[in-house]
């Protein structure tokens, strides 16, 4: 179940604190939304190993393919908001990560992923899970999947597009269309 901290003015955590605090909570996934209040969820195994077979089909599909960079839930991405959030599953071209210096990829990147992926667990809200997406979308997010395997439902959202596809049934394949050309998924492995 996620829980939110709001410390109002008592507390700012700076990058550096935030990753120092997240070391010593390892089994909680922090996360700050820019309003500087921290969210922490710990995975369940289910959540887990489904998590690791999407993060797993997207790695063999990058390295087949060569053409950006992938990274797992652990990895933090400041927002223009001055959001930290850590989707499940992210891609970013080599172009977009040429914009930026040794030293911004040393701490959380500044730049959105061209690519993210949220996994739901069943103690998630889709409510707030929904509102997440549309802060990666704001942030400049080309494509980004929501998934509810408990529904069976994935919320497909794209850049340019105000409405949000939804399919539904695990018995689909989803494409990575023009952002990661040739990437599917068979949501039927997140069952």
């Amino acid at each position: 179940m996620e829980m939110t901290l709001n410390f109002g003015t008592l507390l700012q955590l700076t990058d550096k604190e935030l990753v120092e605090l997240s070391s010593l909570n390892a089994g909680y996934k922090l996360e700050r939304n820019a309003k500087g209040e921290l969210s922490m969820s710990p995975t369940f195994f289910h959540t887990g190993r489904k998590n690791f077979r999407l993060c797993l089909r997207l790695g063999e599909w990058n390295e087949r393919t060569a053409l950006g960079e992938a990274t797992d839930s652990s990895t933090g991405y400041k927002l223009p908001n001055e959001a930290v959030r850590s989707p499940d599953a992210a891609w970013i071209s080599h172009d977009r990560i040429a914009t930026l210096t040794d030293k911004q990829l040393d701490g959380f990147a500044p730049i959105c992923p061209d690519f993210i992926v949220e996994l739901m667990s069943d103690s998630d809200r889709l409510e707030t899970a929904q509102q997440k997406m549309h802060e990666w979308m704001d942030a400049g997010c080309r494509l980004a999947w929501l998934l509810n395997p408990s529904s069976e439902a994935a919320y497909i959202y794209r850049t340019g597009f105000t409405e949000i596809e939804v399919v539904s049934g695990f018995n689909t394949v989803l494409s990575g269309e023009d952002v990661l050309p040739g990437f599917v998924l068979n949501l039927s492995e997140l069952r």
